[in-house]
């Protein structure tokens, strides 16, 4: 029932009893409050411990550097005490001022706290990563199904086994300033604190990716960074050195045409697949090997932006990827994934179905390989510290734990070797394990020494084997010790050549599955894409050679995007594949559960409160998020109900923050309607316009965007001003507001009225 009370609800509720007595609107009517407890206007000067975390917030597990768990302290907070202090802990009665001859005089070398507080704030940033460098993070759990144990022994895929992980989302190209809501690959690695040692799931959320081979990986990433010489475009790859690069290396193509898709364009990281990319080798408890690849399921779908959305988003709030998570998690509506594998035989030829599994640019079609689902991931926690956690925690694909293997994979092979050297540049030595989010849960005895930052106090004189010294520990652990073996895979005799097997040279027939799977509407996205990215190159060849690669995907995706370029049509190089459609790739034609959605309620605040309030209260409990939007901040109050908390004005407020519209009533010009104070406006004069114009902008343009929109209390009228007819699909009107909530809610499960999007009057697509 739409009435009973559900997690987010119950959640925010119980924030929201705990503040009332500290401001009277309730400090928690939405997530984002910045600290745990609310500011005095006066500045405080009463000496007191630091405040409490949020309790939305988790740290890493506090273990010793090694690993243990009885170490000297069982904290890893970074304050103590009430008082201000130096690195070494002497108090300091002032902070504002350099120790000087005099009022006027210089400042005195001997300043050794003004020394010290400019020295570290000149070494606070550390290199950003070349790549991912743009990411938001969550602490959470992971448990196991069991379904996974009969072809893994690793103990983390054990029934209800709940092991910690942190999860840290990115993006590829862009800097750590970058916007959020780029056409890009996003990042989705995982790491597991299980109980026999790190394992780490680095994947991204495009099953594929640009290269077969890690040598060309400072390729791919040189090509779409920004140009070395202006360093622009940021963060995109609409520009001539990435289409210059995957239009000569046609292996590219596959993830080329992902990224033009919906996908490259995510909704939300909650929304949002993820993938090992990779193919892996599990070993059963007996010894039998199977090769898998692995599968992150969101539970709320998968579902993206449109372009425009993306763009004004990137805006509008460059945070937007990042605080969604991180309000999504404070309000209770806490992200879901389930891990799914795709299990194939262990063959000598390590294919399946004709398909190379050793090559990162192809995927093996769902409708072949169901993925098998093996547990459920749930991310519960914000960091408290975003650069301890985020910016440092360390990924490598070649933390492994026993039951998981490498394959012959060349891009693996790289990757190995790439991560860890990474590591030694950001994170300032060998040490980078022993970082709080870094350490393992798992005891730790590697007789590693010394390097920079060295936090743990070794033991023993004896740091070598064997050793009779220390007893002769640490010693070497067997199989019933679950001790990490790789599994003995023979190895073929060969030539040592650069080269690739003859399987790599199919560059387009998964390229053509990708395309044949979309709908209608998906197709005419990724024409839009094509068009734009390469609208925003210089140099006419590299559009010309790039529609030659479309030529070999399909004739109408070419002929499209070369009447956007205002170039002829060529003809393909290759005869088009003849491949089956997956209708598991295409994001349209499901539904899925409407937790966490953002739904916007307009009102002037003179209808019916108590109603509006019921309808707010409505949207809370099926856990979604309700943001009142009136023509001021502050609270709405009336006879009917109680102050009703405004999130959103009408001059702050826009489309794309919401995931569906509600109208309660017919929201008029509000006193600050006029293009001088918000452009927004516009210019007309607004005497006799009987609806803030605003709103109108807003209905227009989550209108075309395929959001639904629901409206009460002569919300016809509102509609009609924004040219919007009542009878629309995808527009409810009722007389009751949480008649018309439960009707919106249910076209919220498809994500957009998505036959809003018209297909064109001749698609040869298909």
């Amino acid at each position: 029932m739409a009435n009973e009370p559900g997690p987010m609800k119950k959640i925010v509720d119980k924030v929201m009893e705990v503040g009332a007595e500290l401001t009277p609107a309730g400090r928690a009517d939405i997530p984002g409050v910045p600290a745990s407890m609310p500011p005095t206007v006066e500045e405080p000067v009463e000496p007191r411990a630091p405040l409490p975390a949020k309790p939305d917030q988790g740290v890493p597990t506090p273990l010793s550097a090694t690993g243990r768990t009885d170490g000297p302290s069982r904290t890893v907070r970074a304050q103590d005490g009430a008082f201000l202090t130096t690195a070494q802990g002497a108090r300091l009665p002032d902070s504002d001022h350099s120790l000087k001859a005099g009022p006027r005089g210089p400042v005195l070398l001997q300043d050794h706290h003004l020394r010290e507080k400019v020295m570290h704030f000149d070494h606070e940033r550390i290199p950003e990563r070349v790549v991912h460098a743009r990411g938001a993070a969550a602490h959470g759990v992971f448990r196991g199904y069991g379904t996974g144990a009969g072809v893994c022994k690793a103990a983390f895929l054990a029934k209800d086994v709940d092991t910690p992980v942190f999860v840290r989302f990115s993006t590829v190209l862009g800097s750590r300033g970058s916007a959020d809501t780029v056409r890009d690959t996003r990042g989705f690695a995982t790491k597991f604190y299980t109980s026999e040692g790190v394992f780490d799931l680095v994947g991204n959320n495009i099953p594929v990716f640009f290269i077969q081979d890690a040598i060309k990986f400072p390729d791919i990433i040189h090509a779409g960074k920004p140009h070395p010489d202006r360093e622009i475009p940021q963060a995109q790859s609409a520009h001539d050195t990435f289409w210059d690069f995957v239009s000569l290396h046609t292996e590219a193509t596959h993830h080329t045409l992902w990224n033009m898709s919906d996908r490259g364009i995510p909704r939300s990281f909650r929304t949002m697949e993820g993938f090992g990319v990779h193919t892996f080798r599990l070993a059963s408890p007996t010894g039998a090997t199977t090769l898998v690849k692995f599968h992150w399921k969101p539970k709320a779908g998968v579902h993206s932006l449109v372009w425009e959305e993306a763009q004004m988003i990137s805006g509008m709030d460059p945070d937007f990827h990042r605080r969604d998570l991180a309000d999504a998690i404070e309000a209770g509506a806490h992200p879901q994934w389930e891990l799914g594998i795709q299990t194939f035989p262990d063959t000598p030829e390590q294919t399946f179905q004709g398909i190379d599994l050793l090559d990162p640019t192809k995927i093996v079609p769902e409708e072949l390989a169901p993925v098998q689902p093996v547990g459920l991931l749930t991310l519960n926690a914000n960091p408290t510290n975003f650069f301890a956690e985020t910016e440092q925690v360390a990924f490598h694909v070649g933390h492994l734990v026993p039951g998981i293997d490498i394959t012959d994979d060349a891009l693996l092979a790289g990757r190995l070797f790439s991560y860890l050297d990474t590591q030694i540049t950001r994170l300032g030595g060998p040490n980078f394990p022993q970082i709080p989010i870094n350490r393992p849960h798992a005891p730790v005895n590697d007789m590693l020494r010394d390097g920079f930052h060295q936090d743990a106090v070794h033991t023993g004189v004896a740091p070598y084997k064997p050793n009779s010294l220390d007893g002769g520990c640490p010693f070497f652990a067997g199989a019933e010790d679950h001790a990490y073996i790789e599994h003995p895979v023979p190895v073929a005799p060969a030539t040592k050549v650069r080269e690739a097997s003859a399987s790599f040279h199919d560059h387009f027939s998964q390229a053509r599955l990708f395309w044949l799977s979309m709908s209608p509407a998906e197709h005419e996205h990724i024409i839009a894409a094509y068009t734009f990215e390469l609208g925003k190159c210089y140099e006419q060849a590299i559009k010309e050679r790039t529609l030659l690669v479309l030529a070999n995907i399909d004739p109408y995706l070419c002929t499209q995007v070369a009447q956007g370029l205002g170039l002829p049509t060529p003809q393909a190089t290759e005869p088009l594949a003849d491949v089956q459609p997956s209708p598991a790739l295409s994001q349209v034609g499901r539904t899925w559960p409407t937790t966490g959605r953002v739904i916007g309620i307009v009102t002037d605040g003179t209808g019916d409160l108590g109603a509006l309030d019921a309808v707010r209260r409505s949207v809370l409990a099926t856990d979604m998020v309700p943001l009142i939007v009136a023509p001021t901040g502050g609270t709405l109050t009336g006879e009917s109900a109680g102050p009703v908390t405004v999130q959103r004005s009408f001059a702050t407020a826009r489309s794309v923050e919401f995931d569906a519209l509600l109208l309660a009533g017919v929201p008029g010009p509000a006193v600050d309607a006029w293009g001088g104070r918000d452009a927004k406006a516009g210019v007309p004069p607004l005497a006799a316009a009987p609806v803030d114009p605003r709103i109108v902008l807003m209905l227009q343009e989550a209108y075309r965007h395929a959001k639904p929109i629901g409206g009460w209390d002569g919300a016809e009228t509102v509609l009609q001003a924004a040219g919007i007819a009542a009878d629309a699909l995808g527009v409810v009107t009722g007389s009751d507001g949480e008649a018309v909530l439960r009707e919106v809610t249910a076209l919220l499960g498809a994500h957009r009225v998505w036959d809003r999007f018209p297909a064109p009057a001749e698609n040869g697509a298909v």
